[in-house]
């Protein structure tokens, strides 16, 4: 057999010529945003879940907790990288697996250790998203002192939110987030409430998720699309694009919210689309051009891109790299970092014609994904963003032209 005939194609972008690019006058942004993965195992077994259920199971292979060492050696590689960029201000999620089993302890201690080593005059932004079921007053305390925000992963009602997000023996765990949400949103510690996240199931009312979501009183609402691939599509995503599952449940959402007589939240995903409409810039990956800043550490130190792209295969995320030898300057030229920071240039010819292309920008990059391809494809979820897009236009333009 041809050797050459046996090798896989090789898929965008690792086709890209990075060194051609930058030749060129090409340069990638710095990051700003670094994920840490302090805890690489969960409390909870949520059907959906990209880390554990879907086909990359490098999990497995991951230390459970990242050692302080590691800890240490990031906060050395997040300074280094920030003096190099002359970064005034940068971000630190501590994520998991559920960061909280690490203990609030543990958590933070890394922050103070990651700002200790951080430049007097750099700002050091920290998050840790949970699934709260271990979010007491003990830790909010701990997190007041040093001002680390909480991010809280909640699907709605009871019945919504056990419907996917339980524990390994069936029992549902609302109730336990719904308490520690109570602690959150009171006087004491909601300068620390930094909003929901809701994956969206279709089986679930779409009006009585919102409704359920904003009786926390929460300050942002991240609504997300499942992930899913044009080699594994989500739940209700056929191939028939009149047939928009995932449009008609948002847009309900979406009149309720832009409806209302006051002020209830924001809701990310809509404040995104209308300042992409209005000729802004999106913050979000999840749609428009806005390059990434954001590289994932691993427990065991592994650089890596964003998370979701173990949605896709067994180490669709990976880099080769580890700070313990490279700076994150390296993960920067990594090919596929380096594809979402391109912008227009990253889309394929079909988003490029389409009217909606720069307000939508292919959608979030994992879900762009088709065997052969690559990532240079429209998101599998095309025909809901065409058609949610367009809803939103419609009712911003009818209320510019007034009555």
């Amino acid at each position: 057999m041809n050797s050459e005939a046996a090798e896989p194609r090789r898929e965008w972008p690792d086709t890209l010529d990075v060194d051609g690019l930058v030749a060129d006058g090409w340069r990638p942004r710095p990051f700003r945003q670094f994920l840490l993965k302090v805890h690489s195992r969960c409390n909870l077994a949520c059907d959906y879940c990209y880390v554990y259920t879907l086909t990359d199971q490098s999990w497995r292979s991951q230390p459970m907790i990242m050692s302080p060492a590691v800890v240490a050696v990031a906060a050395r590689r997040i300074a280094e990288h920030a003096r190099t960029h002359h970064l005034r201000s940068l971000r630190v999620i501590l994520h998991g697996g559920e960061p909280l089993l690490a203990g609030h302890a543990y958590l933070s201690d890394a922050i103070r250790t990651i700002r200790a080593e951080a430049a007097p005059d750099v700002r050091v932004e920290a998050v840790v998203q949970t699934n709260a079921v271990l979010l007491d007053e003990k830790a909010l305390r701990a997190f007041h002192e040093l001002d680390l925000k909480v991010g809280v992963s909640l699907d709605g009602s009871p019945r919504a939110h056990d419907r996917n997000r339980r524990y390994a023996d069936g029992r549902g765990s609302h109730e336990a987030v719904a308490a520690a949400l109570r602690l959150l949103m009171g006087g004491r510690f909601r300068d620390l409430y930094g909003g929901l996240l809701c994956t969206i199931d279709l089986a679930n009312d779409p009006l009585e998720t919102y409704e359920a979501l904003i009786a926390f009183d929460p300050p942002m609402i991240d609504l997300l699309l499942p992930h899913g691939t044009w080699e594994s599509p989500p739940p209700g995503r056929t191939p028939d694009p009149s047939r928009t599952p995932y449009a008609d449940w948002l847009i309900q959402v979406f009149d309720r919210w832009y409806g209302s007589d006051r002020d209830e939240t924001v809701v990310r995903l809509f404040h995104e689309i209308i300042r992409l409409l209005l000729g802004g810039a999106s913050a979000s990956e999840a749609v428009g051009l806005t390059p990434t800043s954001l590289v994932v550490v691993e427990t065991d130190g592994t650089i890596e891109q964003t998370d979701s792209l173990k949605a896709v295969g067994h180490g669709a995320a990976a880099t080769g790299l580890n700070i313990a030898d490279h700076p994150f300057d390296e993960a920067l030229r990594h090919a596929g970092v380096v594809a979402r920071q391109l912008g227009w240039a990253a889309l394929g010819e079909e988003c490029r014609a389409c009217r909606y292309g720069r307000v939508c920008g292919a959608g979030l990059y994992p879900h762009r994904y088709r065997r052969g391809t690559g990532f240079r494809s429209p998101s599998v979820y095309c025909a809901d963003l065409y058609r949610l897009i367009g809803h939103i236009r419609s009712r911003l333009v009818a209320d510019l032209r007034g009555p």
